[in-house]
């Protein structure tokens, strides 16, 4: 199964096709438009997806091709921003997040009470994707909800950071960027990841970041594409 997660930088209707291009099973899309509401060859392009947003102009959509299919599960979110759980093909769960920054608490501290309230439902059919907001960077000294706490709270469920685990770096020393800030090839991160079980991924995930040279003339993130 090839699994896709993108932070599109809105405007998806126009977008669509590109990303087709890297022919996977499952597109986790951040930032795109709700195609219930939008053009008719988008519409068409969405096929089984879920999708939630605040607004129609930009959410999470979860899209499925080669005959899976996918549904919402019934998580609570808690007021938590913005993450969506489906079941694919009826044998793996999805997590699709897209940290927001808002009253409850800013980005990686919005993933850290997602994770609080739902680690008794991360079982080893989950996979965590998205647009986390959050590098071991920026951590801040004593703060509990930092990004290295959620990564050591996901180890001791047994999930690794995919990205990390096939490419033998550490947090924070990350040599693939999945974002150029103001599209700045100069303000470099890795903010985009894959967590999986132990179980699920076995010893040897392959997992590709796209580069900037093909991509950051229509997103100023990259297509991380996972195939387990």
């Amino acid at each position: 199964m090839r699994i896709v997660s993108w932070n599109c930088n809105g405007a998806f209707r126009r977008k669509f096709d590109r990303i087709g291009t890297l022919n996977a099973d499952v597109y986790v899309i951040q930032e795109c438009e709700n195609p219930a509401t939008s053009t008719a060859e988008y519409s068409d392009w969405s096929g089984d997806y879920v999708w939630a947003g605040k607004s129609d102009r930009k959410g999470i959509g979860i899209f499925v091709k080669n005959g899976l299919s996918v549904q919402a599960l019934d998580w609570p979110n808690y007021g938590l921003e913005q993450f969506i759980p489906v079941r694919i093909a009826d044998r793996i769960n999805l997590l699709a997040v897209w940290t927001k920054n808002s009253a409850n608490m800013a980005y990686i501290g919005q993933f850290y009470q997602y994770l609080q309230h739902h680690s008794a439902l991360l079982d080893p059919s989950v996979i965590i994707c998205g647009d986390f907001n959050s590098n071991a960077i920026w951590d801040k000294r004593g703060r509990v909800w930092n990004h290295s706490e959620c990564v050591l709270a996901l180890s001791r469920l047994g999930f690794d950071s995919l990205y990390h685990h096939a490419m033998a770096e550490q947090q924070g020393l990350e040599t693939h960027p999945t974002f150029y800030l103001q599209r700045n090839m100069g303000k470099a991160y890795h903010i985009d990841y894959f967590f999986a079980h132990v179980a699920m991924y076995g010893s040897a995930p392959s997992i590709t970041v796209g580069k900037a040279a093909e991509w950051l003339a229509i997103s100023d993130h990259m297509p991380v594409l996972l195939t387990i």
